[in-house]
């Protein structure tokens, strides 16, 4: 317990330990009509039908589809099967013809005795598809044991990438000794809106998505155009979904603004990951509600810290702030760290309006010219920001440390606050370097800054000889001007106030999820898992050739051996290159209802408690710690919390790829539109990842990455060897491996697929037959950002693993 005064009221909620030892997400809306139609979605209307014909067919597929599967799922005669709908005569022959388009597709047989029964379900492989620029696609299967399902491009009339389908698997008529796919029903549509820009067209409108990877044009009647005109982009529906012989038709359901405006380029990236824009009206109204300031009822039973030094260190350009920090040397020579978070949780109520609006949000979003909050500005930037020189509530971890940085005490307790300045890491690190130049806080101020930086010391050593990982990576920070559009990219780089900062809330994150866990109580663990075998054994083979060894014990590593690896190729020529392909390496953190341990951290247990403003899994720690403080656990926790635990797991760590995806995609496409003013000029690079088509280049001076193709590397053959992440010339034996210099012209910019194609200085290109026919492994056009990336992953290169600074995800 602090020496600190205990504000008036009838008890406490300090819990203090001794020496360290070891509402449901919302549901899914049921399917529509649309979303489990068959491939080609809309009846299959003869040419000759009009354009309003095709826009208005009166049964759907799926419609035909229920009526077969309702119980007990008899055969049907088609008179049976047409019976609930009172058709007309010639609605009741478009009817027929959806049921023969069904017949062909196999989702309906026909019987000998000429009644129709659909096909059962369990007997067909379902999984996502994605689909090549190309055409084709692949079938990730849900059973994660099986192999991808190539299914040919004449078979995806109609489908979009992300579609959950089931297929028929057979044998390729095509690819002698394979197997493909043939789709029988759309189970789940991933696109039923999508962003698209407005042309004219005869009869009404045309709209293409915005999106190249998603296919086709949809057609809008006039009445649905919505006043939408050419050159707009615009948000539409689909209504009929694309089929063999015509186009997929929508409506426009709203206009986002002219494809020249910079800010609708965002907005058309918000859409298409489906991230929230506007708080839905009874959000807004109860954010209104709350007060505008600590009152004083809010101060029962909380310990009085407001005579601490406490400080927030953030960004320049932060406008929420989570976290205070505050330190003091006991006599002892032990060092006593108060980490204060804000209370989040006093204010919004489990299973209240906004606390729903949080959870399904999952994360905050943050772009380099805006933020998309979790929560209302009203509480993010407001009543729940530690700003200086207010009274803030917090849940407080005190954690007293000794000389080797190991914990010896941990306390947690509601309390309140005033932190005593708003410093950010430039102006924290001056002060701590005693420029004169920097602005001046009080002494006791400053005193504690240089006990966090020399806990900080102790902290990060101790981390260091447990095997901690740390990659160091310079990262790119775009600077835009007033319209949004990129006028540089410069280096940010990390100094000591942001390495003092990242150890307090490693302490915390790791105090409060070993004394929950101690106390039995349901959270959300944050779990990075070992890597695999086949990767690790890769990275060890990639190493030998630098001469490193790396010491597995069967196929598993200590976390330890990686960190000494990363400690002794630092400063050398190969330490960006072996730091790049380990975190390549690497599996992604997550949320996790049961603890697996934190491989990058080398810690046995870890959570995060630190930042409830932006991350909701932090808000159900909060909770899950203030209940342990007035109620600890007294028995088993029930099956039913642990499974609705691991939902709410799952959709946060869903919510945050989405977050991390669309953050990339706009990074992306900055970097496109700045480099597009550079197409023709020379820039010094070096080789940051290898596939079997080509090179990808990053510029030293900028931090952008383009695509070496592989014709143009000279005349020669290469071929790929991506165990040593390299392409070798059969003839004159050259060889392109990743970290290898190379001075490159910008020879083009897509700014719709985001990618940028370099071009070598000095070799002269080989002509577009030479180059070896590429594999399933890599294709060219497969870049970051695209379907698939460097690494060979989908999705392009992965981010986010723990360990990584520049995601900030640990």
């Amino acid at each position: 317990m602090p020496a600190s005064a205990m504000c008036k009221g009838t008890g406490s909620l300090a819990r203090t330990s001794g020496p360290a030892g070891s509402s449901r997400p919302r549901p899914r809306p049921a399917a529509t009509a649309d979303e489990t139609s068959p491939p080609g979605g809309a009846a299959n209307l003869p040419p000759s039908a009009s354009f309003r014909e095709r826009m208005a067919v009166p049964v759907t597929p799926e419609d035909i589809l229920k009526v077969l599967e309702q119980p007990p799922r008899r055969p049907l005669t088609a008179r049976e099967i047409l019976a609930p709908f009172a058709l007309k005569r010639d609605e009741r022959q478009t009817a027929l013809h959806l049921l023969d388009e069904l017949l062909a597709s196999g989702a309906v047989v026909r019987r000998s005795d000429g009644r129709f029964q659909a096909v059962a379900l369990r007997s067909l492989v379902s999984g996502t598809i994605s689909i090549h620029r190309d055409g084709y696609g692949f079938l990730r299967p849900e059973d994660a044991d099986a192999d991808d399902v190539f299914i040919p491009a004449h078979a995806l009339a109609g489908i979009m990438p992300g579609d959950r389908l089931a297929i028929r698997v057979e044998r390729s008529r095509r690819r002698r000794g394979q197997v493909e796919g043939e789709v029988v029903r759309v189970l789940e549509r991933a696109h039923q809106e999508l962003v698209g820009r407005f042309a004219s067209a005869r009869s009404g409108g045309i709209v293409t998505p915005v999106d190249p990877h998603l296919p086709g044009q949809i057609l809008v009647a006039p009445d649905a155009a919505n006043g939408a005109r050419p050159g707009d982009i615009v948000i539409v529906r689909i209504e009929r979904y694309a089929g063999r012989e015509q186009p997929a038709s929508g409506r426009v359901l709203s206009l986002l603004g002219r494809e020249d405006d910079p800010a609708v380029e965002i907005l058309a990236i918000v859409h298409k990951y489906g991230l929230p824009s506007e708080f839905p009206a009874p959000v807004a109204a109860a954010a209104a509600l709350l007060p505008g300031e600590v009152a004083a009822a809010d101060l029962v039973d909380r310990v009085d810290l407001r005579a601490l030094p406490l400080v927030t260190i953030d960004g320049e350009s932060a406008r929420d702030f989570d976290d205070a920090v505050a330190a003091r040397i006991e006599a002892n020579g032990c060092i006593r760290l108060w980490v204060a978070i804000a209370d989040v949780g006093h204010y919004v109520p489990a299973g209240g309006v906004i606390d729903v609006e949080a959870r399904e949000r999952g994360t905050s979003v943050y772009f380099p010219d805006r933020c998309i909050p979790m929560l209302p500005e009203h509480l993010s930037n407001g009543l729940c920001s530690l700003n200086p020189r207010l009274d803030r509530l917090t849940l407080t971890a005190e954690i007293l440390f000794d000389q080797s940085g190991k914990r010896r005490e941990s306390s947690f307790y509601a309390a309140v606050i005033a932190s005593r300045e708003r410093l950010t890491y430039t102006r924290a690190s001056a002060l701590l370097d005693g420029d004169a130049a920097a602005e001046p806080v009080p002494s006791e101020v400053m005193d504690s800054l240089r006990t966090l930086l020399e806990l900080a010391r102790r902290l990060r050593a101790m981390r260091q000889g447990r095997g901690s990982l740390d990659f160091d990576l310079p990262e790119a920070e775009l600077v835009l001007d007033l319209q949004g559009r990129p006028e540089a990219i410069v280096r940010s780089e990390r100094n000591q106030a942001h390495r003092l900062i990242e150890e307090c809330m490693l302490a915390a994150n790791e105090a409060v999820a070993t004394y929950l866990a101690q106390a039995g109580a349901p959270i959300l663990y944050r779990i990075h898992e070992p890597p695999n075998a086949e990767k690790l054994i890769a990275f060890q083979q990639f190493v030998a050739h630098f001469n490193y060894g790396l010491n597995l014990s069967g196929s598993v590593v200590d976390p330890l051996e990686l960190q000494k690896l990363l400690a002794v190729v630092a400063g050398k020529p190969e330490e960006r290159m072996i730091n790049q392909v380990l975190l390549r390496s690497l599996k992604q953190a997550r949320y996790a209802a049961e603890n697996h341990g934190h491989f990058g951290l080398a810690a046995e247990l870890y959570c995060h408690f630190t930042s409830p403003i932006r991350r909701y899994p932090d808000l159900q720690v909060h909770r899950a710690l203030r209940q342990t403080l007035l109620h600890p656990p007294r028995r088993e926790v029930p099956p039913a919390v642990v499974a609705e635990l691991a939902e709410l797991a799952e959709l946060t760590s869903a919510r945050e790829r989405r977050a991390m995806e669309a953050e990339r995609e706009i990074i992306a496409l900055k970097k496109c539109q700045f480099m597009a003013k550079r197409v023709g000029e020379e820039f010094d690079g070096f080789i940051v990842g290898v596939q079997s088509f080509g090179l990808f280049v990053e510029l030293v001076d900028f931090f952008v990455e383009g695509l070496v193709r592989l014709p143009a590397l000279g005349d020669d053959y290469y071929q790929f060897d991506p165990e040593l992440h390299r392409l070798v010339g059969t003839s004159r034996r050259r060889i392109f491996q990743i970290g290898d210099a190379m001075r490159v012209v910008v020879e083009g910019v897509d700014l719709p697929r985001r990618e940028i194609d370099f071009v070598p200085v000095g070799i002269v290109a080989a002509s577009p037959a030479q180059p070896r026919k590429l594999g399933r492994g890599g294709r060219p056009g497969d870049r970051n950002g695209g379907k698939g990336g460097r690494d060979g992953s989908k999705g392009g290169k992965k981010g986010g693993r723990d360990g990584r600074r520049k995601t900030g995800r640990r």
